[in-house]
């Protein structure tokens, strides 16, 4: 097949998910055509890859350049010149409508081609509840060929916030296992935890949803029971002031902020506990990474988290903003070495059940069913 996926290019869940999808297809030798504003972060060289650049012209005319527009003129130049079978669209807006409005153009001349609509979180959550949006959306996902969302926790939030009368299936978020390493990296141990402390990690885009304020609390408590450091990868609008917050506290000697990582696993992989205190997750890749990497995970318990992470098993689960919970939680996973060392191969266990090779078919399978229903 000849897919072009369209992506945010960015180091969020929805733009990583949709890049390792592409890659994965390329290599089961479907084309693979990536149409974004900038090279997504995660792309890699494929003889079966491409990529398009939506270019969006700065006229004085626009106060905001409309991308949409451009986006969508680039989805018909790459269907039509690169005869694509389908479009793949990763987060609703403004990725679906313009799907739509390029489906239509294309009809026009006499082109068919379907467009897939998958659901990622934040565009049913956050942006997709604000009513300016909100007819757009159940628009173009009423239109698109197929919906899929990451977890049951997003499908029923998809539903409760959009009157949608079609079906919404749920193809889970997948992580690649033979990528992953499972074992402590001794220098990168030596560089953070001199003394043999546990390593706790945080991985995201340190957004208020995120509670990256919570991850500080606990880690203050938890010091109070063991030696521990903490690794905080990613960067965002919280970034400066937990930032600025430690260094009043003098607790940047415990506290490392690494930034954006393209890999973070690579440093993942050497901690003991991954902790994501989150208001809520549409799904929780950031914690299935963890868990491939053999590391036990501490999360809240709400949104499509529990789907990932299993209560007692692969992990422990925590009500939202109990900071006490999460830093009690911590300690009873890392403060026994056989404790640990068998939640870290549960962990790995669950992350078996979403390894890429279990969810590539279903994409696949979808995309033979909705190809089959438009040539019907």
């Amino acid at each position: 097949m000849r897919i072009g996926i369209v992506c945010y290019p960015t180091f969020g869940g929805s733009g990583v998910v949709a890049t390792e999808l592409g890659m994965a297809l390329a290599e089961k030798g479907h084309i693979i055509h990536f149409i974004t504003y900038d090279r997504p972060v995660r792309l890699r060289d494929h003889p079966n890859v491409f990529y398009h650049e939506v270019r969006v012209s700065d006229y004085p005319l626009f106060d905001y350049q409309p991308y949409e527009l451009v986006l969508t003129s680039k989805l018909v130049d790459v269907a039509k010149y690169e005869g694509l079978d389908l479009m793949h669209v990763h987060y609703a807006i403004p990725h679906a409508s313009a799907a739509w409005m390029a489906q239509r153009i294309l009809d026009a001349q006499g082109i068919r081609v379907p467009f897939i609509t998958t659901l990622h979180g934040t565009d049913i959550t956050l942006v997709g509840r604000d009513p300016s949006f909100e007819p757009v959306i159940t628009f173009s996902m009423e239109r698109s060929n197929a919906v899929t969302a990451v977890s049951e926790s997003l499908r029923r939030d998809t539903y409760s916030h959009f009157p949608l009368k079609r079906d919404v299936q749920v193809i889970p978020n997948f992580v690649c296992l033979e990528l992953y390493k499972h074992q402590h990296d001794p220098s990168l141990r030596l560089r953070y935890a001199p003394k043999g402390e546990r390593l706790l990690v945080h991985v995201s885009n340190f957004r208020a949803v995120k509670r990256v304020d919570d991850v500080v609390g606990m880690f203050k408590l938890l010091r109070q029971q063991m030696p521990v450091r903490l690794l905080l990868i990613g960067d965002g609008p919280e970034r400066q002031r937990i930032e600025t917050q430690c260094r009043h506290e003098g607790t940047c000697d415990q506290i490392h902020f690494l930034g954006k990582m393209t890999r973070p696993e690579e440093v993942v992989a050497s901690c003991d506990l991954f902790v994501l205190p989150s208001e809520t997750e549409s799904f929780g890749l950031a914690a299935l990474e963890a868990m491939a990497c053999g590391v036990p995970v501490v999360c809240s318990d709400s949104g499509g988290l529990p789907e990932v992470v299993s209560h007692g098993d692969s992990g422990l689960l925590c009500p939202v903003g109990d900071v006490r919970a999460f830093a009690d939680a911590a300690a009873a996973i890392l403060g026994d070495d056989a404790r640990l060392a068998a939640y870290r191969q549960n962990a790995l266990r669950g992350a078996a059940r979403f390894d890429l090779m279990e969810i590539l078919p279903r994409y696949e399978s979808l995309y033979a069913q909705v190809l089959a229903q438009v040539k019907a």
